[in-house]
C-alpha cells in the first residue's frame, strides 16, 4: 500500500478537487469550479483536465466520491447534486478506458467513512460508522474492515428512518435549527460560543435527539467507534454531554462502555476517502 500512487477525486456540487496519495501522504490538491449548467461532457473534460495535471507517470488507481446515488459495481452515478446534466454517467468505464487504470466510485458518505478508516481516527478499528452531520444526517458503514454500502448503495441513510413525527434528519443535523428556530446551525454555534442561554439549551436538545439516532445505529450495526464529520461536528462540545446522557438508556450497557465517539480532524477527508476506495476494493 505504501508504494502505490492513487488519485482521489472529490466531485462536489460546485467544485471538483483532485489530489495524489503517495506513500499514504496526500500531495498538492488541485481544484476547479464546475459549471452547474454545463453538459455531461463539459464536466467530464474538467475532471480529466485535473487528472492530467495531477497524475504521476505510474498511476495505480483512481477513486472518485460523488454526492449522488451510485451503482458501485458498474461505477455509474445517477442524478449528481447541482449538476443537472449528470443523470446517468458511467464514470468508471469512461476513466478506465481513458487512463487504463482501475477506477472505483462511491458516494461521499461512504468515502468519508473509508477516509477515517485508512487515514484518520478509525485506523485501529474494524467496525465503524462515519456519520456526517451537516445539512443532512447520513453516513458510511465499515464492517470487518471493509465498506458496506448495501445492494443499492443505500446503507447508512440513517436520516430517513422514522423518528417522532417525521424522520431523524429533521432532528439530527442542521435542519433541526432551521426548522425549529429559523436560524442556521452556524448561527447557533456562534451564539453558543457567546454563551447565550437559548443557544446552549438548543444544542443540548439537539444532542438528546442525536443520542436517540445513535442508539438506533447501535442496534443495527453495533460499531466500535462512531466518527462525526460535516459542519455541525464543530459544535460537538456544546452537545456532547446531552448526547452521552441520551445514549445511557441503551438496552445493552456493555456496548456503551466500549463505544468510542470522535470528531473528524482530517483536512481534505473527501479526497483521502476517495483514494481509500482503491484500498477497500483490493481488501479480501
Amino acid at each position: 500500500m505504501q508504494e502505490q500512487n492513487i488519485l482521489g477525486i472529490d466531485l462536489g456540487g460546485t467544485n471538483v478537487r483532485v489530489g495524489l496519495v503517495r506513500n499514504q501522504q496526500l500531495g498538492e490538491v488541485s481544484s476547479v469550479k464546475i459549471n452547474p449548467k454545463g453538459s455531461e461532457d463539459e464536466v467530464l473534460d474538467q475532471i480529466c483536465a485535473l487528472i492530467d495535471k495531477s497524475k504521476p507517470e505510474n498511476l495505480d488507481g483512481i477513486g472518485i466520491g460523488v454526492p449522488s446515488v451510485v451503482d458501485i459495481k458498474n461505477g455509474i452515478v445517477y442524478d449528481v447534486q447541482n449538476i443537472p446534466s449528470w443523470k446517468k454517467v458511467p464514470i468508471k468505464s469512461i476513466l478506465e478506458e481513458k487512463y487504463s487504470t482501475p477506477t472505483f466510485v462511491n458516494n461521499d458518505a461512504n468515502c468519508f467513512a473509508l477516509g477515517e478508516k485508512y487515514f484518520g481516527k478509525g485506523v485501529e478499528y474494524e467496525s465503524l460508522i462515519g456519520l456526517i452531520l451537516g445539512t443532512g444526517f447520513g453516513g458510511g458503514v465499515i464492517v470487518n474492515g471493509k465498506s458496506y454500502a448495501g445492494i443499492n448503495c443505500g446503507a447508512g441513510e440513517f436520516g430517513m428512518m422514522p423518528y417522532r413525527d417525521s424522520i431523524y434528519e429533521h432532528y439530527c443535523c442542521g435542519q433541526f435549527f432551521t426548522r425549529n428556530f429559523k436560524q442556521t446551525s452556524k448561527e447557533f454555534f456562534q451564539r453558543a460560543v457567546r454563551d447565550e442561554e437559548e443557544a446552549l439549551k438548543a444544542w443540548a436538545e439537539f444532542g438528546r435527539h442525536l443520542g436517540e439516532g445513535i442508539k438506533t445505529i447501535l442496534y443495527a450495526y453495533d460499531p466500535e467507534i462512531i466518527i462525526f464529520g460535516g459542519s455541525v461536528r464543530k459544535a460537538f462540545r456544546f452537545f456532547k454531554d446531552a448526547l452521552w446522557a441520551s445514549i445511557q438508556s441503551f438496552a445493552y450497557p456493555n456496548s456503551i462502555k466500549s463505544l468510542q465517539i470522535e470528531v473528524s480532524e482530517l483536512e481534505h477527508i473527501a479526497i483521502l476517502g476517495a483514494a481509500a476506495l482503491y484500498y477497500d476494493g483490493h481488501k479480501e
